[in-house]
């Protein structure tokens, strides 16, 4: 009978996300080491709507008031309940998805320490992730129209900062986008949006913290404690114990160390509405990013909001290859002469490459804009 439960709930945790995940027995192994069997009647309570207040949850658990907030404490301290009140003041309770944003990232987003469970918990996310590859991959014609009308996951929020060698870098308006009639205008700069906010709170990089402990560390910094949330957001990630609150000068100094790195920005908007304002930043390495690495195993497409497009003057370009080492998504390559050579549709407007040119050869063209890269097909 409990097995039976378990995949119900299971349904009821994908149905809340945007990834197919498969119900097999990965996933049941998984949902059993992270709930117990007594929080899944709890959890199939929110079915037909991922999103309730208490009334409404009375009523469809058939619990009590008490019953519920028990419930609730446990499964937010696990990533699967978000607790916090709406802009009217009532307080809502959401069930959250396996990833973006649910149970993965606030798993791995607090201090894990190194156990037998913990390394099993994230074996199984990681099996489930190639589970979920084999999925696309399997039914790549019947997924990928799903991907073409989803929205952008995130933002990138470009650096925008002197490079390397102290010099500017030149952004100029990209003429060749058109120009929408009503224009959202959005925070460019990092230090801007931490200036916005009151409430910030920082956690660990989920994505690298997971590769910790699958026994794979980040190539390319040494930083873990660089995962941004504001607000609610903020508020729910301190009060359950997955970050810390800190003030906007101890968030620009980890900004500024991460920038050192060459980690990417991205900024997430609710419900990808980029008008709205920014719930949390994250700060991409190439390696480790959940995105860029499902995008590379064919799991996921990338779909990003950017305002820049990078700019390369072959002319000033000596073929050092520091952008195409650099570039996150892999959007630079070397042409017949060695020199670099983007591929628009690629290039998310990080800003990476220009920053650590060492010939200030490229400069960032402005204009908002989709990036929309399919997965690769890895499958015939």
């Amino acid at each position: 009978m409990s097995e039976e439960k378990y995949k119900k709930a299971a349904r009821t945790i994908v149905k809340a996300g945007i990834f197919p995940f498969p119900i097999n027995n990965t996933m049941m192994e998984l949902l059993k080491l992270l709930i117990d069997e007594e929080q899944l009647n709890f959890i199939m309570a929110f079915t037909k709507k991922p999103s309730q207040t208490m009334e409404q949850l009375k009523k469809r658990s058939k619990m009590s008031k008490d019953e519920i907030n028990t419930h609730v404490d446990k499964l937010a301290k696990k990533g699967f309940i978000f607790n916090q009140p709406n802009s009217k003041g009532i307080m809502v309770y959401r069930l959250m998805p396996l990833v973006m944003v649910g149970a993965f990232e606030y798993t791995f987003m607090k201090k894990i320490e190194f156990s037998k469970e913990n390394e099993k918990i994230a074996i199984l996310f990681a099996k489930l992730w190639d589970e979920l590859a084999d999925f696309i991959q399997d039914n790549y014609d019947m997924i990928l129209p799903l991907f073409q009308r989803m929205l952008p996951f995130d933002r990138t929020v470009p650096f925008l900062d002197k490079n390397i060698e102290g010099e500017e870098i030149q952004i100029t308006i990209n003429k060749e986008l058109e120009v929408p009639e009503e224009k959202v205008i959005t925070t460019q700069n990092v230090e801007e949006i931490i200036q916005k906010f009151d409430e910030i709170a920082v956690g660990h990089c989920f994505c690298r913290h997971h590769q910790d402990l699958l026994s794979n560390p980040c190539k390319q910094t040494d930083i873990r404690e660089n995962c941004f949330t504001f607000g609610k957001s903020a508020k729910y990630v301190a009060e359950q114990g997955f970050g810390r609150m800190i003030s906007k000068q101890e968030a620009l100094t980890i900004l500024k160390a991460s920038e050192k790195d060459g980690l990417v920005h991205k900024a997430w908007h609710p419900h990808s509405d980029i008008s709205k304002a920014e719930t949390s930043i994250c700060n991409c390495c190439k390696c480790c990013c959940g995105i860029f690495d499902w995008w590379r195993k064919g799991t996921t497409a990338i779909i990003n909001s950017t305002n820049f497009l990078s700019y390369i003057d072959k002319n000033m370009c000596i073929g050092c290859g520091t952008c195409m080492e650099k570039c996150p998504v892999d959007a630079i390559q070397g042409d017949d002469n060695n020199k670099a050579e983007r591929t628009a549709e690629w290039c998310i407007g990080c800003g990476v490459c220009a920053h650590f040119c060492p010939e200030n050869a490229i400069s960032l063209l402005e204009g908002m804009r989709t990036v929309f890269v399919p997965p690769p097909r890895l499958r015939k």
